[in-house]
């Protein structure tokens, strides 16, 4: 994983600037509510621009979509394995789709946020992990992956990936040889740079970082692990604009 911590150096250190200049954002973090990139926010000028949840990058068929691609409203989330709050998020994003998904009004689209400074090495791992069960799996097993993942992980880069990834790969029927062949190639390093990018591009500064695309092209802010109620009241606005 040494060439995987060496391609994220640059990304990640924009994370790490980007994080100085964070502030609170709409339906923001109380404090509790997501993993950060760093505390301090100190004399910060107030015309710095923290980002703009409009320049999320367009979903394609190449993102990993949880629900009806055409779907009205979009939540995309950008997540990090080893964070205990999007494990938390995780449980109620699947609430989300159990509620809206199965009328095909809502899809939640996975993208990756690893925090290599607080979760180094294992979250990058997961997160390549993932993107290789995608490949050899499609996009169920990338979903199958990322669910028994989130079940199963300590977080806080506490997760034992060496015993936890072949026990799912085995679990979820994926050919071992061709998923670590995957996994060593490095193939998905720029992908996941480009997720962690354009996570700060959009304004996230911690994780779970998600924005959420209402049918009419406005796109809501939805900052740390919010409750259900909170998420259901963004998606409930967006849908009363088709």
């Amino acid at each position: 994983m040494d060439s995987n911590k060496q391609n994220l150096a640059v990304p990640i250190a924009i994370v790490v600037a980007g994080a100085l200049i964070a502030t609170a954002f709409l339906f923001g973090n109380n404090g509790d509510s997501n993993t950060t990139a760093q505390d301090s926010v100190d004399n910060q000028p107030a015309e710095q621009q923290v980002g703009s949840t409009d320049d999320v990058n367009p979903v394609t068929e190449d993102d990993h979509i949880n629900g009806n691609p055409n779907a009205s409203v979009i939540v995309v989330e950008y997540s990090d394995f080893e964070c205990p709050f999007c494990k938390r998020f995780h449980e109620t994003m699947n609430q989300v789709m159990d509620e809206y998904g199965k009328d095909g009004e809502v899809a939640w689209v996975f993208r990756q946020f690893p925090l290599e400074q607080l979760h180094p090495v294992k979250a990058m791992a997961e997160a390549v992990a993932s993107e290789c069960a995608a490949e050899i799996g499609g996009n169920d097993a990338f979903w199958q992956f990322s669910d028994r993942l989130f079940e199963l992980t300590l977080s806080n880069n506490r997760t034992d990936v060496a015993t936890v990834i072949p026990k799912i790969v085995d679990e979820i029927g994926l050919d071992r040889g061709a998923f670590q062949e995957c996994v060593n190639s490095g193939r998905y390093d720029d992908d996941i740079n480009d997720d962690i990018e354009n996570a700060f591009t959009t304004g996230g500064r911690g994780t779970p970082w998600s924005v959420v695309i209402g049918p009419d092209g406005t796109t809501y802010p939805l900052n740390g692990a919010q409750p259900y109620a909170a998420v259901k009241q963004i998606i409930d606005l967006a849908l009363s604009k088709k």
